[in-house]
């Protein structure tokens, strides 16, 4: 009997799968790693939901609008209204199944996070993703128990097996074999963001490493949003990534200062004076780039967190702590720690609608490889409920198709496969880095032609194996669409266009054509009522 295929076991594929389960759907999970592994792991500071335990008054059509607000209006409204609308149930669900949130007489404790004026976003410490992932892999084996999901970690995806503009299946290596098997059934990719495309500059796990959403874009899977990198303002520097400094840290009372004339300058408390050191992302490592340019400033920026308390550093952040005196031999709670901008989030990917459907047909995506909830920026808080909520989503859609899964699983591969090659390291390296020269916190006409001139002229000074032209073709994308955005939006700033442009206000449209990446813009859709949504 054939299942349905989900490619990536984090959290989106996880959730994916339980959902497909409870259903008495069959599934298989394809990864190359166990999902302890998976970057959802990695994730520190909390999950979002309109739960108003604090007795803020807080609802869910506040966290639409900051969603909203925070992805400068450039989201689907329709799928962001099911998102928040569907997130205290998915906080709900996760505490039913285990997951040991901080809590105060029963209730859960949401605290404040970037861009959000209410208290929305539960925590486990600053190691939700760990706790979080626990619980969602114990539920996922009562099913595994029951045979309805079947998980295949150290598999690799090798390209989806398609039928015109229809997808049946997918092909798999086994990583430890090296043989390759074709799986019938629909397929749900779940991939997890494009930190690969980036060796050494990014928070998440290089494992992501953007092959199958480049490979999927060479099939002709169009992409929306390419240009939206998001750098989270506060990360440090370890062996070969960007350690992540999570941004409950300035949720709790941390601050942001830089030098100015030999003084401390807290310079996000006196630009933004309502939300201070917690503006949405993109605005706060804006801040820190131009802080640094100015003649009477230094070169770094520091965040302070030894005003907090020590019921803080005990209950809240004690993992946070522990993990920068490791890094930096430097207790964080008696001395301020220099921080810098790293890549952390892809808010642009595989381009879907609100129920999670890609312009092929039964190929559907989930999670952090996709376009679809944070529009030009995302909210803290949002990834974790973006992923599951996702996963639970597009689940939802495959139910409602009622496949017929009476074919076979698979059938043994046994020609070459080209598209089983790897991408030499050197030729990652030199991709990246013109992609970064393009791509900063920071961008122009100039250096986006400049980093287009330079890619192209490394793509004509050799032959190249199939997953490096098809990562040409993804940096392509994601340098074109930058280009032909003449506005400034959420991650993506134009020093040369720095005001918003309502024109723009569009999904940037990525398609391949004779591989190379063409760009169009589509116009959003108007919001529904939620009631009309039920």
């Amino acid at each position: 009997m054939s299942r349905i295929n989900i490619i990536g076991a984090g959290l989106a594929g996880l959730s994916a799968a339980i959902h497909l389960a409870k259903a008495d759907i069959p599934c298989s999970l394809f990864s190359l790693q166990i999902s302890e592994r998976s970057q959802s792991v990695l994730a520190e500071g909390g999950i979002n939901g309109a739960l108003d335990t604090m007795g803020e008054g807080d609802v869910v059509e506040n966290h639409f609008n900051d969603t909203m607000k925070g992805g400068v209006f450039m989201a689907d409204p329709n799928a962001v209204e099911n998102l928040t609308h569907g997130a205290p149930e998915i906080l709900r669900w996760l505490e039913s199944i285990g997951v040991p949130f901080n809590m105060e007489n029963g209730n859960i404790i949401l605290r404040n996070f970037g861009g959000q004026k209410k208290k929305r976003t539960a925590y486990a410490k600053s190691s939700t993703g760990k706790i979080i992932m626990s619980a969602v892999i114990d539920e996922a084996r009562k099913y595994e128990a029951k045979g309805l999901i079947k998980r295949y970690p150290h598999h690799e995806f090798i390209r989806l097996i398609l039928d015109g503009d229809k997808c049946t299946g997918a092909r798999i290596r086994d990583c430890y074999t090296g043989k390759m098997y074709d799986y019938s059934g629909a397929v749900i990719l779940c991939s997890g963001g494009m930190n690969g495309i980036f060796p050494g500059k990014t928070t998440g796990t290089t494992q992501n490493s953007g092959d199958v959403t480049a490979t999927v874009f060479s099939q002709g899977v169009i992409l929306g949003n390419p240009e939206m990198i998001q750098y989270h303002p506060t990360t440090i520097g370890i062996s070969g990534k960007r350690c992540l400094v999570t941004e409950a840290a300035r949720g709790e009372g941390g601050r942001l200062y830089i030098e100015r004339n030999g003084q401390k300058w807290y310079f996000m408390e006196e630009k933004y004076p309502e939300l201070k050191n917690l503006m949405p992302r993109d605005v706060v490592a804006r801040e820190m780039f131009f802080v640094r340019r100015q003649p009477d400033c230094g070169d770094r920026v520091y965040l302070d967190m030894t005003g907090l308390d020590e019921s803080v550093w005990s209950r809240k952040l004690s993992d946070l702590r522990e993990e920068l005196i490791k890094y930096l031999n430097s207790d964080p709670k008696t001395v301020p720690i220099h921080v810098e901008e790293g890549i952390h989030y892809f808010m642009g990917g595989i381009d879907t609608d609100e129920y999670h459907r890609t312009n092929i047909k039964d190929l559907y995506a989930a999670g952090e490889c996709t376009c679809q909830y944070h529009g030009a920026n995302r909210l803290g808080g949002n990834s974790m409920l973006g992923a599951l909520f996702g996963g639970k989503k597009s689940a939802e859609t495959v139910i409602s198709c009622q496949y017929d899964l009476s074919g076979d699983e698979y059938i043994p591969v046994s020609e070459y496969e080209p598209l089983a090659e790897i991408a030499l390291p050197v030729l990652i390296e030199k991709i990246s880095g013109i992609l970064l020269s393009g791509l900063g916190i920071v961008r122009n006409k100039a250096m986006l032609e400049n980093a287009l001139g330079n890619l192209s002229s490394l793509r004509k000074e050799r032959e190249y194996n199939h997953r490096e032209i098809n990562r040409f073709a993804l940096a392509e994308a994601m340098l074109r669409g930058a280009l032909e955005r003449r506005e400034s939006r959420g991650a993506h700033y134009r020093e040369d266009y720095p005001e918003k442009d309502e024109s723009y206000r569009k999904t940037t449209v990525a398609r391949i054509n004779n591989g190379s990446a063409d760009i169009s813009f589509r116009t959003l859709a108007e919001r529904r009522s939620h009631e009309s949504n039920s």
